[in-house]
Protein backbone atom coordinates (compact mmCIF):
# COMPACT_ATOMS: atom_id res chain seq x y z
CA UNK A 1 0.00 0.00 0.00
CA UNK A 2 1.49 3.47 -0.95
CA UNK A 3 0.62 6.91 0.44
CA UNK A 4 0.67 10.05 -0.87
CA UNK A 5 1.02 12.92 1.39
CA UNK A 6 0.83 16.70 -0.92
CA UNK A 7 1.74 19.71 1.20
CA UNK A 8 1.55 23.06 -0.63
CA UNK A 9 3.18 25.97 0.61
CA UNK A 10 3.07 29.61 -0.84
CA UNK A 11 6.52 28.87 -2.92
CA UNK A 12 6.47 24.49 -3.48
CA UNK A 13 4.64 22.09 -3.47
CA UNK A 14 5.45 18.82 -2.03
CA UNK A 15 4.49 15.17 -2.71
CA UNK A 16 5.79 12.36 -0.41
CA UNK A 17 5.04 9.08 -1.20
CA UNK A 18 4.73 6.96 1.69
CA UNK A 19 5.23 3.03 1.22
CA UNK A 20 7.22 1.02 -0.95
CA UNK A 21 7.20 2.46 -4.80
CA UNK A 22 7.08 -0.67 -7.53
CA UNK A 23 5.05 -2.23 -9.95
CA UNK A 24 1.98 -2.85 -7.68
CA UNK A 25 2.10 1.10 -6.37
CA UNK A 26 3.15 3.04 -8.92
CA UNK A 27 -0.44 3.42 -10.87
CA UNK A 28 -1.24 5.73 -7.87
CA UNK A 29 2.22 7.67 -7.92
CA UNK A 30 1.83 8.13 -11.45
CA UNK A 31 -1.87 9.84 -11.39
CA UNK A 32 -0.58 11.95 -8.54
CA UNK A 33 2.11 12.86 -10.82
CA UNK A 34 -0.21 13.47 -13.28
CA UNK A 35 -2.32 15.82 -11.24
CA UNK A 36 0.67 18.10 -9.79
CA UNK A 37 1.94 18.35 -13.88
CA UNK A 38 0.86 22.34 -13.67
CA UNK A 39 2.73 22.89 -10.26
CA UNK A 40 6.08 25.81 -10.72
CA UNK A 41 8.09 24.47 -8.13
CA UNK A 42 7.83 20.48 -6.82
CA UNK A 43 9.26 18.82 -4.66
CA UNK A 44 9.40 14.67 -4.59
CA UNK A 45 10.29 13.68 -1.11
CA UNK A 46 11.09 10.29 -0.79
CA UNK A 47 12.42 9.96 2.67
CA UNK A 48 9.21 7.60 3.36
CA UNK A 49 10.61 4.99 0.66
CA UNK A 50 12.25 2.12 1.39
CA UNK A 51 11.89 0.36 -1.84
CA UNK A 52 11.81 1.87 -5.47
CA UNK A 53 11.99 -0.35 -8.46
CA UNK A 54 12.03 0.31 -12.31
CA UNK A 55 8.26 1.10 -12.27
CA UNK A 56 8.80 3.88 -9.38
CA UNK A 57 11.69 5.19 -11.30
CA UNK A 58 9.84 5.84 -14.86
CA UNK A 59 7.05 7.16 -13.19
CA UNK A 60 9.26 9.34 -11.19
CA UNK A 61 11.03 10.46 -14.68
CA UNK A 62 7.81 11.01 -16.21
CA UNK A 63 6.04 12.92 -13.72
CA UNK A 64 9.30 15.33 -13.98
CA UNK A 65 9.20 15.48 -17.50
CA UNK A 66 5.81 16.53 -17.29
CA UNK A 67 6.41 19.27 -15.20
CA UNK A 68 9.31 20.83 -16.70
CA UNK A 69 7.06 20.88 -20.12
CA UNK A 70 4.76 22.79 -17.71
CA UNK A 71 7.83 25.11 -17.55
CA UNK A 72 8.21 24.28 -13.67
CA UNK A 73 11.12 22.92 -11.32
CA UNK A 74 11.29 19.64 -9.76
CA UNK A 75 13.92 18.52 -6.87
CA UNK A 76 13.75 15.13 -5.05
CA UNK A 77 14.66 14.37 -1.38
CA UNK A 78 16.50 11.15 -0.91
CA UNK A 79 17.50 10.26 2.77
CA UNK A 80 18.02 6.78 1.76
CA UNK A 81 21.37 5.71 0.73
CA UNK A 82 20.01 2.25 -0.89
CA UNK A 83 17.42 4.91 -2.68
CA UNK A 84 20.26 7.49 -3.25
CA UNK A 85 22.68 4.96 -4.68
CA UNK A 86 19.97 3.58 -7.65
CA UNK A 87 19.45 7.39 -8.70
CA UNK A 88 23.21 7.82 -8.66
CA UNK A 89 23.22 4.37 -10.31
CA UNK A 90 20.99 5.28 -13.18
CA UNK A 91 22.40 8.45 -14.07
CA UNK A 92 18.94 10.07 -12.71
CA UNK A 93 20.71 12.98 -10.31
CA UNK A 94 22.10 14.12 -13.74
CA UNK A 95 18.54 15.40 -15.06
CA UNK A 96 16.83 16.63 -11.62
CA UNK A 97 18.59 17.58 -8.46
CA UNK A 98 18.84 14.85 -5.32
CA UNK A 99 19.55 16.28 -2.37
CA UNK A 100 19.45 14.73 1.32
CA UNK A 101 17.44 17.21 2.77
CA UNK A 102 14.14 18.79 2.24
CA UNK A 103 16.16 22.88 2.88
CA UNK A 104 18.47 21.58 0.06
CA UNK A 105 15.91 20.83 -2.17
CA UNK A 106 14.14 23.96 -1.99
CA UNK A 107 17.35 25.82 -2.41
CA UNK A 108 17.95 23.26 -5.75
CA UNK A 109 14.06 24.25 -7.04
CA UNK A 110 15.01 28.04 -6.23
CA UNK A 111 18.31 28.24 -8.16
CA UNK A 112 17.69 27.96 -12.07
CA UNK A 113 21.40 26.66 -12.27
CA UNK A 114 20.74 23.23 -10.58
CA UNK A 115 17.91 22.57 -12.68
CA UNK A 116 19.14 20.32 -15.74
Amino acid sequence: MLEIQVENTDTYTVARPVGELDAYTVGDFREKLTELAETPQLLIDLSEVPFMDSAGLGALIGGIRRVRDNDGAVAVVSARATLTRLLQTTGFDRIVPVTETIEEAIAALNNPDMQS
